[in-house]
């Protein structure tokens, strides 16, 4: 933990809320991003967003600074994401066990069938999408296609701005594991803006707040 980043450590042990809500909108967004390379859903996310801060303000106490705070709180959601996703998994296997019984028979009326009929999904107009914005939808699309290891290395080091050293502690990685892995990610994505670039191939979708602060960063 550096000199600077002790005060203000200080300040949040001692209650200081005016410090606590600083640093819960500083990292919000990138804890929120961080936390759906473990799940697809998006209020899942936010559960381990929550659980995560309150994991920092239980453990807030106990932390000696040894390595820094952004550090501290990104392990923090580490582990309660691998806890809460593979509770989540349990859950939803149960739910399919379960719906699989009620599915529809013969003879058993509307039983198992929609109660009314769905709405058709609204498709945006691909030409409508601006070609700048449609760049960073094809990094988007780039990032939430690789495994997620390397997901999770690529959000951390190029997005959040974390040392190779803080990402080891974080995934409990080496460091030449997660130079491969920053790697492979890397060139994942450059591939794919340069294919877009050379043939105008993208896999269209939502551009998300990650994917601006890449840009800005810029892929090396």
């Amino acid at each position: 933990m550096s000199e600077i980043e002790a005060p203000f450590l200080a300040r949040l042990k001692s209650g200081d809320e005016a410090a606590f809500a600083g640093l819960v909108a500083d990292l919000g967004p990138g804890l929120f991003d961080f936390a759906r390379t473990f799940t697809s859903s998006p209020a899942l996310a936010e559960d381990i967003v929550q659980e995560t801060w309150l994991g920092v303000i239980r453990g807030l106490g106990a932390f000696e600074g040894r390595a820094s705070l952004k550090t501290w709180i990104f392990s923090i959601l580490v582990r309660r994401a691998r806890t809460i996703a593979a509770r989540d998994a349990r859950l939803r296997a149960r739910a399919a066990a379960r719906a699989a019984e009620v599915e529809w028979e013969p003879g058993q009326g509307r039983r198992g069938l929609w109660e009314e009929t769905p709405v058709p999904w609204s498709v945006e107009d691909p030409e409508a999408i601006h070609q700048s914005h449609e760049a960073l939808v094809v990094l988007q699309s780039a990032l939430d296609g690789l495994p997620e290891m390397q997901r999770q290395v690529v959000l951390l080091r190029d997005v959040e701005g974390l040392s190779a050293g803080d990402v080891c502690n974080i995934l409990a990685l080496s460091e030449t594991n997660v130079r491969v892995i920053l790697h492979r990610g890397r060139a994942k994505l450059r591939q794919a803006l340069d294919r877009y670039v050379r043939d105008g191939t993208s896999d269209r979708g939502a551009c998300t707040e990650p994917m601006g602060r890449i840009a800005g960063r810029g892929i090396r």
